[in-house]
């Protein structure tokens, strides 16, 4: 069973509906008492990272996350959350895994950054399995993890080089979002659920 986050800022219909078409059994957690009868978790997310840290503090899952030994994954803001501390509102995140987020600042690019972009698996024994390299995924954002190669599981081009997945230990992150990804993304998912 897969525990959906509900911490106000997650793009959830979509993650639900992709979870649907795979057959994958998931509820929505949006407290402490509904966190132990799941064996993984996915912390969905749009929007600014100072109102959602303090919307997922408010939840008191926050020690939870932190404490889980079963697996975890961030999408897009969700994936951000992660890191340690975000140049967007500057603002202390999760800290699980010691990262930053940081604002595109070059200004030949167009900013957000959405749309589809080919990412770069840098392992494939876990949710990169059976997903070729160069695969396309769907991206929209403003801010970015810097590429940490001990943490980096994939990378992506944007005017620079950027992690657009993460991993350290259980936590794994993917900026681009999966659920509106074709299949590559459900294959992602559906890797996801099989760690």
């Amino acid at each position: 069973m897969i525990g959906i986050i509900n911490y106000g800022a997650g793009n959830i219909f979509s993650l639900q509906s992709a979870l649907d078409r795979l057959g994958l059994s998931y509820k929505i957690i949006e407290s402490v008492s509904d966190f132990d009868s799941c064996d993984r978790y996915i912390i969905p997310g749009v929007g600014h990272a100072a109102p959602a840290m303090k919307k997922l503090n408010s939840t008191g899952l926050v020690p939870l996350i932190k404490q889980t030994n079963k697996p975890v994954l961030g999408i897009c803001l969700g994936m951000q959350l992660l890191a340690s501390f975000s140049e967007e509102g500057n603002t202390d995140l999760l800290n699980l895994i010691s990262m930053k987020v940081l604002k595109f600042n070059d200004s030949k690019l167009k900013i957000p950054h959405i749309g589809w972009n080919k990412v770069n698996p840098t392992e494939k024994e876990t949710i990169f399995k059976n997903i070729p390299d160069e695969s396309y995924f769907y991206f929209v954002h403003s801010y970015y993890l810097q590429h940490i190669p001990a943490y980096t599981l994939a990378r992506t081009e944007y005017g620079l080089t950027y992690a657009s997945s993460i991993k350290k230990n259980n936590y794994f992150g993917v900026q681009f979002h999966p659920e509106k990804s074709g299949k590559v993304g459900e294959l992602l998912l559906k890797n996801f659920s099989e760690l």
